[in-house]
C-alpha cells in the first residue's frame, strides 16, 4: 500500500483534503493547487464555503483571481458536507485550538473533527494534524479516536503531526519557502507525509515523533513570547528612566551574535503567541512541573493594555482632561501591519478598557471594516474614514497597528495628542512633545 500511495501522490493524482479554511488553511491549500494537486477544503462555516465556489477570496493575501482560477479548473471545492472525506486521499486538519476560561487547551475542535473522520475514514487514507496544539494530542488524544473505527495507524491508514507556520503578511517568506516539520506515529506514516509535503514545500524536516513536532511549534511561540515579554518590560522600566527602548534596541543589534531583536508594543497578538505558551503550561501540571517563566512572561504581555491605557490617562490630565467622555480613536485593530487578521489582537482588551473608563472609542483600520464578535468581545464598531476633521475631533489618538498605509504625516499634524505604542512616528522622522510613548 505504502508503494502505491508515494505513486499516488508524486503522479499528484492524489487528492488533499483540507479541514479548516481560515489564515492556516487556505493558504495551505494554494500551495498544493500550485503545485498541481486537487483540494477539497471543508469547513463549518457555510459562508466561507460559498465564497470559496463562487470563486471568492476572504483572506487579504490570497486574490479573488487565484480562487477563480482554480475553481474554474475544478481543481479547487469547498464543503461543508463531511461526507465528502471518503473521496479524498489526505485529510489535513487545521482547526482552532483555542483557550478556555481559566486557560485550559479547548480540544473540542479537533475532537469534533476527528468524529467527522472516523465515520468516513478508509484504507490508504492519510492523516494530519497542524492545530497546535500540546504534546501526545496526536498520538494520545487523535490515535486512539480515530482508531475506534477498526483501522490501525501505521498499517490500515497513516497518521502524523506538521505543525503549521504561517505568518500573514510576512513578505520575507512564503508558505512555501518555510521549512516544514513533520512526523508520524510510526516510520511509514512520517514517511508517507514526507514525501506529499516534499511536493510542496522547499523543505522538509522529519522528525523522530508527533510529540518532538508538537513540542518544536510551542518552543517557537514560548521563545517570542518570553522574549517579547522582556522588552516589553524594559520599555516600562526604561521609560521611567527616560530612556528610548526603540534606540537601545537598534543599539543592541549592531552586536552580529548573541542577540535577536524583538520589539515592545500594546500587547501580545494572534492566534499562536497569546495562547500556545499555555498549552505547555497545562499539560506541564500533569507532570507537577510549574512553568514560572512561560506564566511570568504571559503576566507581563497581558498587563500591556493596562500600561497603555494608564498612560492614555496622564497624558489626557496633562491636558486637563479626563478619561471619562473623552474622544479616543485607535489607529489599527489587526494584530499586525498590513494584515486583515484581528485574532487575539491586543487594541481589541485597549477598546474594552477604554469603554470601561467611560471613553468615547472609534477606530480606524484600512483592513477591517468592521470588529465582528469574538469569544470574548462584543463590540458595535466600524472604521471610520481617517481624515483631517475626524483626527482633529478626537482627544486622543492612540497608534496600535503600524500600518504602512497611515499618513503619520497628516495624523501628526491633525492630532491634539498621541500615544505611540508602535514608535511609528518616529520611524518617518516625526519628533513632538504632543507624542506619548506606551
Amino acid at each position: 500500500m505504502k508503494d502505491e500511495l508515494i505513486n499516488k501522490i508524486k503522479s499528484k493524482e492524489f487528492i488533499v483534503g483540507i479541514i479548516g479554511l481560515g489564515y492556516v488553511g487556505l493558504p495551505l491549500a494554494r500551495e498544493f493547487l500550485t503545485s498541481g494537486f486537487h483540494v477539497t477544503g471543508f469547513d463549518v462555516d457555510s459562508d466561507k464555503v460559498a465564497k470559496i465556489n463562487r470563486g471568492k477570496s476572504y483572506i487579504k493575501h490570497i486574490s479573488n483571481d487565484f480562487i477563480e482560477k482554480y475553481v474554474n479548473k475544478t481543481m479547487l471545492k469547498a464543503t461543508d458536507d463531511f461526507s465528502e472525506i471518503k473521496d479524498v486521499d489526505a485529510v489535513i486538519i487545521c482547526v482552532p485550538t483555542p483557550l478556555g476560561e481559566h486557560y485550559e487547551p479547548e480540544l473540542k475542535y479537533i475532537k469534533s473533527t476527528a468524529l467527522e473522520i472516523k465515520n468516513y475514514l478508509k484504507r490508504g487514507h492519510l492523516i494530519v494534524l497542524e492545530s497546535t496544539t500540546y504534546p501526545g494530542t496526536t498520538d494520545g488524544e487523535l490515535l486512539p479516536l480515530l482508531q475506534e473505527s477498526g483501522l490501525v495507524a501505521g498499517k490500515d491508514f497513516f497518521l502524523g503531526y506538521s505543525p503549521e507556520r504561517e505568518d500573514p503578511g510576512n513578505k520575507d517568506y512564503t508558505t512555501r519557502q518555510i521549512p516544514k516539520i513533520v512526523s508520524g506515529i510510526t516510520k511509514d506514516c512520517c514517511d508517507l507525509i514526507d514525501i506529499l509535503y516534499s511536493q510542496v514545500f522547499d523543505k522538509v524536516v522529519p522528525v523522530s515523533s508527533p510529540r518532538v513536532a508538537e513540542s518544536a511549534k510551542l518552543l517557537e511561540n514560548i521563545y517570542r513570547s518570553v522574549n517579547i515579554a522582556l522588552v516589553n518590560e524594559l520599555k516600562i522600566i526604561f521609560g521611567r528612566m527616560d530612556i528610548d527602548i526603540w534606540e537601545v534596541i537598534e543599539a543592541a543589534k549592531t552586536k552580529p551574535f548573541g542577540f535577536q531583536a524583538f520589539y515592545p508594543g500594546p500587547g501580545l497578538g494572534g492566534h499562536c503567541i497569546p495562547i500556545d505558551p499555555f498549552y505547555l503550561t497545562w499539560k506541564a501540571r500533569e507532570y507537577e512541573v510549574h512553568t514560572r517563566f512561560i506564566e511570568l512572561a504571559g503576566e507581563i504581555n497581558t498587563s500591556i493594555p493596562y500600561h497603555v491605557v494608564s498612560t492614555a490617562i496622564k497624558a489626557l490630565n496633562s491636558q486637563g482632561k479626563s478619561i471619562k467622555g473623552s474622544k479616543v480613536l485607535i489607529l489599527g485593530v489587526a494584530y499586525k501591519p498590513d494584515v486583515d487578521d484581528m485574532r487575539e489582537s491586543p487594541a481589541l482588551k485597549l477598546i474594552d478598557l477604554l469603554l470601561s473608563d467611560g471613553a468615547e472609542v472609534c477606530y480606524n483600520d484600512p483592513f477591517i471594516p468592521r470588529i465582528p464578535k469574538t469569544r470574548k468581545y462584543s463590540f458595535d464598531l466600524e472604521s471610520i474614514e481617517l481624515n483631517a476633521g475626524n483626527i482633529r475631533e478626537k482627544d486622543l489618538i492612540i497608534i496600535t497597528t503600524d500600518h504602512s498605509v497611515y499618513d503619520y504625516g497628516m495624523i501628526e499634524k491633525n492630532a491634539r495628542l498621541i500615544i505611540d505604542t508602535r514608535n511609528a512616528l518616529k520611524k518617518k522622522g516625526i519628533v513632538n512633545k504632543k507624542i506619548w510613548k506606551a
